[in-house]
């Protein structure tokens, strides 16, 4: 099954148990206008560009991730913010590859834009252990479909020896550097926004140095500048590095699986324009 499947799964049981049990402040018209102006956007742009065929699975995995994490008191920033994530797939292309984790940057681009009208609550989880853990567990089969376990597992080694050894240079208990890791907004991101296969280098190794990048780079941002979200600044910095790094060090272009459906279907198409014209 295509990866992407358990992904929308694991995303949308998040959202349900986020908005039925950990009471998350975003309202029913937030979520209805998140996942419909993400796939609005997603069909008007597939006519646009003229692709063979819609395909709902991309801008379902980010209407979802906006529902959890962006929040703003105001629905048509929720819309914008949708329509940026979804177009930014078609426009901010590179050798055929999209440069940035759609939601990230329509979440960081609206938090630029508006000063303070949006925002991340990295709080809103909680630190149930058992909800962390499930999620992880949940995560992790995702991304070990989508074949990028490796970036993610590279991203939180590094952040985590980085987070770990400021403490430790500061004399801090221990407690403090955990408490700092309970966050399930870490954990989204880590397992999927930065494990993302269309926007990550090519090549292992190419993953493993974009994960220690993005990694410095929300520990620079958090303990260094002292501000919120280092995870998503980092990777929409560090997402205009992969091209360099795809130079550097090339692999393989990451292509979704097909299912049975689609095979057959362009098996079907390939026999119909194979067949010679009647006279």
């Amino acid at each position: 099954m295509d990866p992407r499947i358990y992904q929308i799964c694991a995303l949308a049981g998040l959202l349900i148990y986020g908005l039925g049990w950990l009471n998350f402040e975003i309202s029913k018209l937030q979520v209805i206008v998140s996942l419909g102006g993400a796939l609005a956007t997603q069909w008007v742009c597939s006519r646009l560009w003229k692709l063979e065929r819609f395909d709902s699975r991309s801008a379902l995995i980010s209407g979802l991730s906006l529902c959890l994490l962006l929040r703003t008191n105001h629905w048509p920033l929720t819309l914008t913010a949708a329509v940026i994530a979804i177009a930014s797939k078609f426009v901010l292309r590179f050798r055929g590859k999209h440069l940035f984790n759609p939601t990230n940057i329509g979440i960081v681009a609206m938090m630029l834009a508006t000063d303070g009208a949006v925002w991340v609550s990295p709080g809103q989880w909680g630190n149930v252990v058992f909800f962390g853990f499930l999620m992880a567990c949940i995560g992790g089969l995702v991304v070990m479909r989508a074949a990028r376990s490796d970036v993610t597992l590279a991203f939180f080694g590094f952040y985590l020896a980085l987070v770990f050894g400021r403490s430790l240079w500061l004399g801090e208990p221990m407690t403090i550097p955990i408490h700092r890791l309970q966050s399930g907004a870490l954990l989204l991101f880590g397992f999927f926004m930065v494990s993302d296969p269309r926007t990550t280098p090519d090549s292992r190794a190419g993953r493993i140095l974009f994960a220690a990048l993005v990694a410095y780079g929300a520990w620079y941002v958090q303990f260094r500048l002292f501000r919120t979200n280092g995870p998503l600044w980092s990777l929409a910095l560090f997402a205009l590095f992969t091209p360099f790094i795809d130079w550097l060090l090339p692999g393989a272009r990451h292509r979704w699986q097909r299912s049975a459906t689609e095979k057959a279907a362009e098996d079907e198409s390939s026999i119909a324009n194979s067949q010679p014209a009647l006279s």
